[in-house]
């Protein structure tokens, strides 16, 4: 997995409150087991007219959302169902993290799991961020896990908060297995231990 200390990227707006996984990934698309090749399908009932065309309405088939890696959404996303495909699916689209008001539970975590950071802002700094997307320049941000902020190149420096076990494991490319697997050796002696108390007479 990729580590993840500090990310530059366009921004690209879906404001839209409580996108559940159904619409980021739908349920006919969860047949594959692997992490990869979930990203054509993200948002495809959004995406795609029922012909089979892009939805030029919607918001990333937009010309100015390409390239983007930073998606900007609104409150509760992620909500519905828990599969992990959610966040395989906007990872592979390209996107390296997600800013909203909130986030459902076990999306937050999903995501953390998949190198892909979920960064909580408050409501009025979210409003804000979507009117300067809506302008002209667009908007690039820079989301420093290091220093859990969001900025741009101008006035803007948010603080946001994730607790440190998360942020250890996104800044060295760590899910929970490979979490695990840095105590390795003090599993081996521990089970080692065990094994001789256990033939112990």
């Amino acid at each position: 997995m990729q580590p993840f200390l500090s990310h530059h990227g366009q921004v690209v707006a879906l404001r839209r409150a409580n996108v559940d996984t159904d619409q980021i990934i739908p349920k006919q698309f969860l047949k594959r087991i692997e992490r990869s090749g979930f990203g054509p399908f993200l948002f495809y009932d959004w995406r795609y007219l029922p012909d089979g065309r892009e939805n030029p309405e919607f918001e990333l088939n937009r010309r100015e959302s390409h390239g983007a890696t930073v998606l900007l959404a609104g409150a509760n996303f992620g909500c519905g169902s828990s599969r992990e495909h959610a966040p395989w699916a906007l990872a592979d689209f390209g996107f390296r993290a997600i800013i909203a008001p909130s986030f459902a539970d076990i999306f937050y975590a999903n995501c953390c799991q998949n190198g892909l950071l979920p960064v909580t802002l408050p409501g009025a700094v979210v409003d804000d961020l979507f009117e300067r997307c809506a302008g002209p320049e667009g908007l690039e941000l820079t989301i420093d896990l290091d220093a859990q902020s969001v900025r741009d190149d101008y006035e803007l420096n948010v603080p946001f908060e994730i607790d440190s076990y998360r942020r250890e494991m996104l800044m060295r490319g760590l899910d929970e297995i490979g979490r695990t697997l840095l105590d390795e050796s003090r599993i081996t002696a521990f089970e080692h231990r065990r094994t001789l108390a256990a033939g112990a007479p």
